[in-house]
């Protein structure tokens, strides 16, 4: 076992924090940032989140370049915000061509340069001026990366190889990253930031998790593909360790055992890496004081129980459940920040719809997949797919080779070859076969655990690039055909319903998803708020603490939310097909 401040004494300078979402990453990477500049370090923290809370927690307005944090003067903050880096990284890559290309390339240009895999590209272009070009950050001791949840994060630090090898052999044409002649000009830079990131001295990845199954999974398999990837020098923190003060309390001590036993049964993957352990807090980390206190929190003293005067309006799962079965065909799609519990919500939703006995259909888009673990049986009249990122990229490129055989000659066919090896189709890929789970939706009940809110948001991108395209093509015919957007939009077909946890920052980032959502013309049916301490009544001081900070956030959902659902903190994981359905019992008379 190692302290964070005794790692933070030999640390090198760039630090990466990473993990499932809902871990605490950003609080441990704002705390450690804050250590360090006590310590006297110039530091510059970066969120590559595109859902990134970095300004709630500094409690400081940032932008997309440094910006000095209030009260900590040696330390700045900047948030990547991944639509201002791709109008940015379109602009380049389109003004030098503007007075050079023909318009009817030009316009072919700035169509392949508007979809989602182009904000990826942005998004990374600028983590590499960061990370490969010293010249940035000279001025700072650390650079510390508060990176998105982990599929997205696996995805962006695979991108330098896969840009790497891309520009090495692909020909000079026009792409979905826009013209190969220009991009071949970063190789120097990509092949830069692969080498700062692989160098143990110079980089180390802090894989922050939760003394529970499902985060520790996630950080071995993390740890597998960063080990794959050459990036050996890792941390693992397990973030809020919780003790029970008041053995009374059984909620508490089931609280306190589940951690135990999840912690005594980690995965061999992360068992031998260096390990440091952060009690639960009873408060929210928000602001300089409460990250101060993250590695030397205060004692509170035991009370009594407290008295959650829960706002009226708050209905149950078993309710909104009822709602959701009122049709016998429809999506819905369960959407939230990682780590709030969305597929927790979503399986026992469709376990309950199931047992109505209705066709129901449970789907995910996550690439972490963890419907299975949560599952773990069969349910009679509930069928479970997974959409496979890889498997899909794979077949579809399998289908564009197949069908260009027929009408291109063989160089040009070795010419399409490599434009296809762009790691940009994947997510086209994936978009085409969550496309097919949309249109489903029209003769069974499909319900869709998806991927984190970034990860989630790119996906509505391409179906909005994807309805300009076809409406644009069918201009002579309006009205013959329903894009998947039109059907995400149709109230009636499409049920949103967003889960958050009831703490600030889950709030605030559910809060900005739902206006993401409502700016793409979807509107939300409900929010489900997760885990709440204050509807389970908890004695233990620590637990009765975070119970009494709820009540203020449970409260702002009920004021912009059309239907909220309550779920108290469960003494035992909710996990197999009995607990999950336990979920939506209360309320489902």
């Amino acid at each position: 076992m190692i302290s964070i401040p005794a790692f933070l004494a030999t640390a090198p300078r760039h630090l990466f924090f990473t993990g499932k979402g809902g871990v605490g990453k950003t609080s441990i990477a704002c705390a450690c940032a804050a250590l360090l500049v006590e310590r006297r370090r110039r530091v510059l923290l970066v969120s590559t989140d595109p859902a990134s809370n970095l300004d709630a927690v500094l409690q400081t307005r940032l932008a997309s370049r440094p910006t000095p944090v209030a009260g900590l003067p040696s330390l700045q903050a900047m948030n990547i915000d991944p639509e201002q880096a791709a109008r940015a990284y379109r602009e380049r890559t389109i003004g030098p061509y503007r007075k050079v290309l023909p318009q009817p390339e030009l316009a072919l240009l700035e169509e392949r340069l508007s979809g989602a895999c182009t904000v990826e590209v942005a998004a990374f272009d600028e983590f590499a001026l960061l990370l490969g070009d010293d010249d940035r950050t000279q001025q700072f001791d650390h650079v510390i990366f508060d990176t998105a949840p982990t599929g997205h994060t696996l995805r962006l630090l695979e991108l330098p190889a896969a840009w790497t090898g891309f520009l090495e052999t692909a020909p000079g044409d026009v792409s979905c990253l826009g013209p190969l002649s220009g991009l071949r000009t970063q190789h120097d830079r990509y092949a830069r930031t692969v080498a700062a990131l692989v160098d143990p001295a110079r980089t180390a990845v802090i894989l922050v998790a939760r003394p529970d199954r499902g985060a520790l999974m996630e950080a071995a398999r993390a740890s597998t593909e960063l080990r794959g990837q050459a990036m050996t020098n890792q941390l693992l923190v397990v973030n809020g360790v919780f003790r029970a003060a008041d053995r009374s309390d059984g909620l508490a001590v089931a609280l306190e055992r589940r951690g135990t036993e999840a912690l005594a049964c980690m995965p061999a993957e992360i068992a031998p890496l260096p390990r440091a352990e952060v009690p639960l807090l009873g408060v929210n980390i928000v602001g300089l004081d409460a990250l101060r206190s993250m590695f030397a929190p205060k004692v509170i003293a035991p009370g009594k129980p407290i008295e959650a005067a829960l706002p009226k309006g708050i209905g149950s799962l078993g309710q909104l459940a009822r709602e959701l079965g009122g049709s016998d065909h429809g999506l819905v799609m369960v959407m939230g920040k990682g780590g709030v519990g969305k597929t927790t919500v979503a399986a026992a939703l469709a376990i309950s719809l199931a047992r109505r006995g209705l066709a129901v259909h449970l789907t995910t888009t996550d690439p972490a997949q963890h419907l299975r673990e949560t599952l773990q049986a069969e349910v009679a009249g509930l069928r479970v797919s997974y959409i496979d990122p890889t498997r899909e990229a794979r077949q579809y490129r399998e289908r564009m080779l197949q069908a260009a055989r027929a009408t291109l000659t063989a160089e040009k066919l070795a010419l399409y070859e490599e434009e296809l090896k762009s790691p940009c189709y994947d997510e086209l890929a994936v978009f085409l076969a969550f496309s097919h789970i949309v249109m489903d939706a029209r003769k069974e009940l499909v319900v869709v655990d998806t991927a984190p809110t970034g990860h989630t948001l790119l996906l509505l991108d391409t179906a909005g690039a994807y309805h300009r395209q076809l409406t644009q093509q069918a201009s002579s015919a309006p009205g013959r055909i329903k894009t998947p957007l039109m059907m995400l939009q149709d109230p009636e077909y499409t049920k949103v319903v967003i889960v958050a946890l009831p703490e600030t920052t889950p709030v605030l980032e559910a809060r900005a998803l739902q206006d993401d959502l409502r700016r793409a013309k979807i509107e939300p049916f409900a929010w489900v708020v997760n885990g709440s301490f204050a509807a389970a009544q908890p004695c233990d001081p620590v637990l009765r603490a975070r119970a009494a900070a709820e009540i203020e956030q449970i409260r702002k959902v009920g004021d912009f939310a059309r239907r909220v659902a309550l779920i108290p903190f469960q003494a035992e994981e909710p996990v197999g097909v009995s607990r999950l359905a336990a979920l939506t019992e209360t309320g489902d008379a």
